[in-house]
């Protein structure tokens, strides 16, 4: 299959950031041509006069499996969000719900430009996921939560760390590097509150052994770093180093609260630090300090979280809160237009281990792009800003037209083509009613 996009404004995010007019070929799942192709032809042929092409989002903190919660869980700390509400909803989950909350994920991700993510799943059904995420077409880094300890945890949720580690061990086995590469398995802790030192350890080993990413949370409550303090006898990010899990291969979430040697270590390791801004702010988590991180060469990236802590999986609104939230403890030139697409899309591949294959627009690398429409009130006069400022400041989810995944059309003119959206709406909520009866919750 080859899909020709032409008249495009062309954002590339490539080493010299080019921004053009121009076109664009795709065969089968690489980018082949970039320039004026006034002589290829293609099985497709995209007009994209007035709108602007580039790199698809990368998400690398999301879970689809609490998508089905959204609205459920509001005005809550971050502990007891999930001792209240999260612990007792996953839990509940059965294949079918994991499914339905999986692809509904996946119906708003791609819908707005999201064409990556890593993942964290639930403990049980994680099967559910890897098949809601082969039909949708997007990117997926994900496995199963890793949990064997915990206050309030259900026992649902518990596992020994030789069943969680076999478990995820055949989950790998069976899905990484699937359908040409585009899903991939990480090893998922959920966080040192719920984690042995056992259960962290292997992983750190396992990871080790197979070059498994490990994805987790880390220092985003102060009531989660007062806990690990307690029981560990050290701040969160040490005790993670101490396990060997600090590196390359670790994708970190929301970094809230670090001091400055927290920060040393994250930045010196080369682990990747996820920044949540809409959920940090609705938990009422605080603000990470990414100015100083990004300052010291940290690598950080980009994610929505899940739908209870935020309501909503739009890239668009976490670039524009990551630009905003920072200029008044840092100055109104902290966190540029330009950094925060860059976090959004080469960030997220560096999280993902992909920054090679995808992250930017360049010849060679995977088909993986989104077209964003200039034609909205809220992006005029069109000329007033850089395509960066568009980007973070005015443009929204709705704008995008295309989206495109190893070179797989998954939505054209507003519509996905590889998801039932109709059938999806009504098996959600009735997947939904189940869970909450399950969980004695409304």
């Amino acid at each position: 299959m080859s899909i020709l996009i032409k008249n495009a404004t062309i954002v590339t995010m490539n080493e010299n950031r080019d921004v053009f007019g121009g076109d664009l070929l795709i065969e089968n799942d690489r980018i082949s041509r970039i320039g004026k192709l006034d002589r290829y032809t293609a099985d497709m042929v995209i007009d994209a006069s007035n709108q602007l092409l580039l790199p698809g989002f990368v998400q690398s903190h999301v879970h689809l499996c609490q998508v089905l919660f959204r609205g459920m869980a509001d005005d809550l700390e971050l502990l007891d969000w999930l001792q209240q509400r999260i612990w007792p909803l996953e839990a509940s989950h059965d294949e079918e719900s994991l499914y339905y909350s999986s692809i509904l994920g996946c119906a708003e991700l791609l819908r707005g430009g999201t064409t990556s993510i890593i993942d964290m799943a639930t403990v049980k059904h994680t099967e559910s996921i890897f098949t809601a995420v082969k039909q949708a077409g997007i990117r997926y880094l994900g496995g199963k939560c890793l949990m064997d300890r915990g206050e309030d945890v259900p026992p649902a949720l518990l596992d020994t760390p030789e069943k969680a580690l076999q478990e995820s061990l055949e989950l790998y086995q069976r899905w990484n590097n699937y359908d040409n590469g585009r899903i991939r398995y990480a090893l998922c802790p959920r966080f040192a509150v719920s984690c042995s030192d056992t259960l962290l350890r292997e992983t750190a080993l396992l990871s080790r052994q197979y070059k498994i990413p490990v994805h987790t949370h880390a220092s985003e409550n102060q009531g989660e770093i007062e806990l690990v303090e307690k029981e560990r006898g050290m701040r969160n990010v040490v005790y993670l180093d101490s396990l060997g899990l600090c590196n390359d291969q670790l994708i970190l979430a929301h970094c809230i609260h670090l001091n400055t040697n927290e920060m040393r270590i994250l930045a010196e390791s080369r682990s990747n630090i996820v920044h949540c801004p809409s959920s940090n702010l609705k938990l009422g988590s605080g603000i990470a300090p990414i100015p100083p991180l990004l300052n010291m060469g940290a690598r950080v990236s980009l994610g929505a979280d899940g739908a209870p802590c935020n309501n909503n999986l739009s890239m668009f609104m976490e670039m524009r809160l990551a630009a905003l939230i920072q200029k008044p403890f840092h100055g109104p030139s902290s966190m540029p237009a330009e950094t925060v697409v860059e976090i959004a899309t080469l960030g997220g591949a560096r999280a993902m281990g992909w920054e090679h294959e995808i992250g930017s627009l360049e010849e060679g690398k995977k088909a993986d792009m989104v077209l964003i429409s200039l034609d909205g009130w809220h992006t005029r006069p069109q000329n007033a800003a850089s395509v960066y400022s568009q980007l973070v400041y005015q443009a929204q989810a709705n704008d995008v037209t295309v989206t495109i995944v190893d070179g797989h059309l998954l939505m054209k003119e507003g519509r996905l083509l590889s998801i039932d959206e109709e059938k999806l709406k009504s098996a959600a909520e009735t997947s939904l009613q189940r869970v909450c009866q399950r969980a004695g919750l409304r």
